[in-house]
């Protein structure tokens, strides 16, 4: 994808990067998707297998630019560490996007946010204030709406939503391994390495399930790898074009195309239990984001002046 600023050159930055922000959207979206579509056929295990092997072939082009430079690290182990965490987390999120409507996956998918509290504190020894910690309690409570909301109790809560929950906070430990490792790791290192140890990790449990897919089915698992890796791409992007507290609410859209990609293609209406639980998620990990921005912006002049 050509750049948005190229496009359009008299775009403020915040409205370029949200412009990438929907397109990171759009393509989790297909994504999602094509992982959905091809779930009777190809179990979460295999399709995880074959996303980590279309994204680390779109990366090595710039791997061979400076293999050795693309792998140096002083903390492999965290390395290790955050790649396991996170082929388990695909794992478990492509069983939930194959099990539950795409609306109920992407909404609990979202409770990462909400994780992130949590280990912030335990992790990275962050002061919680109750502000931060009331939003992720009532975000919580959103959690609890969409998966009980049915009134059918601990029987509302099957493997899929617990996957999809598990999936989310393995997520979350990665990205605060991610936050760790940006200290003193330049960003394509970390993508590098969780590409390669990702294919890795997730051959062995790709064996137990394997079968060799039919040219037309190839074609399609190798799209959604790199829908994957392009729905990275373009969240980085605008992430880095972009103010982090604008950019956080346009990555909810893909709830709205979820919904519409459900209905049309799959004929999935979505509860109004899961769409007040995910109001009340979205709701509460956005205040936790402009929180953390406007914390960030009134640090940043007292940093100057010491």
């Amino acid at each position: 994808m050509a750049d948005a600023a190229a496009a359009a050159p008299g775009l403020a930055p915040n409205v370029r990067g949200a412009l990438w922000m929907v397109a990171s959207a759009i393509s989790f979206t297909a994504m999602t998707t094509l992982i959905k579509y091809l779930g009777g056929d190809y179990p979460a295990s295999l399709q995880t297998f074959y996303r980590q092997a279309a994204g680390l072939l779109v990366l090595a082009p710039l791997i061979a630019r400076d293999w050795k430079g693309a792998f140096r690290t002083t903390r492999p182990g965290i390395l290790f560490f955050r790649s396991a965490a996170g082929t388990l987390a695909m794992i478990l999120s492509f069983y939930a996007y194959q099990k539950l409507p795409l609306a109920d996956a992407n909404a609990l998918s979202f409770t990462r946010s909400l994780w992130l509290v949590p280990l912030a504190a335990f992790v990275l020894r962050e002061r919680l204030g109750p502000a931060r910690i009331g939003a992720a309690v009532v975000g919580f409570l959103g959690v609890l709406l969409m998966v009980f909301g049915t009134g059918h109790g601990l029987a509302a809560l099957g493997w899929a939503q617990l996957a999809a929950l598990a999936s989310a906070f393995l997520f979350a430990l990665t990205i605060t391994g991610m936050k760790v490792m940006t200290r003193d790791h330049s960003p394509f290192v970390l993508l590098v390495w969780a590409a390669a140890l990702g294919l890795a990790f997730s051959i062995p449990p790709a064996l137990f399930v394997w079968r060799w897919p039919q040219p037309a089915d190839l074609a399609l698992l190798a799209a959604m790898g790199v829908m994957g890796v392009i729905t990275q791409a373009c969240y980085i992007k605008g992430m880095q074009i972009g103010d982090a507290a604008a950019m956080a609410p346009i990555d909810y859209t893909r709830l709205v195309f979820a919904v519409g990609a459900g209905l049309l293609l799959f004929g999935e209406l979505p509860a109004w239990t899961t769409i007040l639980g995910a109001a009340v998620v979205v709701a509460s990990t956005l205040y936790i984001t402009w929180r953390e921005q406007r914390a960030a912006r009134a640090a940043a002049p007292e940093a100057a002046e010491g």
